[in-house]
């Protein structure tokens, strides 16, 4: 085929040879950037990756100021309920004022956690062991039981042991309690 029957065919068919060499245009295009399909695909599933959790961050926020509000509030009223080991006055003086107020005799009372000298690292709540002997009647010494576990600070019993003369009744019975109650060194 020569110069002059190509030219003539151009001229007699326009459409379809413009239509053939956009195929072949967009064909090589299509060739070339298909290498670059994974990549953008990858970069696409980071940026929604990305969107969702700005859409979650948004959605999760809408209470936020609320939220750190009620957790303050709840690490001030923890902070109040603790007691310090080191502080043994007022940890004594704790169980003086149980004693007075539920009438029951304390007979014994030890604080058995060694006490660990601060640090200037952040301290982590520990528990502060005691052992108490309180004496009385049954319902002194259970009205004694419930204002140590409801009360001012949060305690919890590790063991009991309530001990009392069978033959007279009368007599008074005694309440042995190794408890913890939460703290800082």
């Amino acid at each position: 085929m020569s110069n002059d029957e190509l030219f003539s065919f151009i001229k007699k068919n326009p459409i379809s040879v413009g239509c053939g060499v956009l195929s072949l245009f967009l064909a090589v295009g299509l060739y070339l950037r298909s290498t670059e399909i994974p990549e953008a695909e990858d970069i696409l599933i980071q940026k929604t990756a990305m969107a969702e959790r700005y859409a979650l961050n948004i959605k999760n926020s809408v209470q936020l100021k609320e939220q750190a509000d009620a957790l303050a509030a709840a690490n001030k009223e923890l902070d109040s309920r603790i007691i310090r080991a080191s502080q043994l006055g007022s940890n004594t003086q704790y169980f003086y004022k149980l004693q007075s107020d539920t009438g029951v005799k304390l007979i014994e009372f030890r604080q058995t956690t060694v006490v660990i000298p601060p640090t200037k690292a952040k301290t982590t709540y520990s528990p502060i062991v005691f052992n108490v002997a309180v004496q009385g009647t049954l319902s002194q010494v259970m009205n004694f039981l419930r204002q140590l576990e409801s009360g001012t600070h949060y305690c919890r019993v590790l063991t009991a042991n309530c001990s009392g003369n069978a033959s007279a009744r009368n007599q008074p019975l005694t309440l042995s309690l190794n408890l913890e109650m939460l703290g800082l060194p």
